[in-house]
């Protein structure tokens, strides 16, 4: 796969992530103060602003992963079963003529 692909590929899976954390944090922040979190018990020795923050990194990796994984299943069985090597440097076991 070439750079300009991988990265239309990383937009694809970024992006769109990028903004459904946003809309994550509007929706869980409009009904839950940060300064109300308590961890095992304790309150978090968080500003409210770092609780933002972290939050909102945690949801976006968690949409990454999402959105990598719709594109992953969305490759063609071409693109997963290719061979990466060039025709005439592939080993015996990767002879094969339709793949490249």
């Amino acid at each position: 796969m070439n750079t300009t692909m991988r990265v239309q590929r990383m937009m694809w899976i970024a992006w769109p992530a990028f903004l459904v954390a946003g809309m994550l944090e509007i929706t869980v922040f409009a009904c839950v103060d940060p300064e109300d979190l308590h961890w095992f018990g304790h309150p978090l020795a968080l500003s409210r602003q770092g609780v933002y923050t972290l939050s909102f990194f945690a949801f976006w990796a968690l949409a990454m992963v999402s959105s990598a994984l719709t594109t992953l299943l969305s490759a063609s069985p071409f693109e997963i079963n290719r061979c990466p090597v060039p025709v005439g440097e592939r080993p015996a076991d990767c002879a094969r003529d339709h793949c490249g």
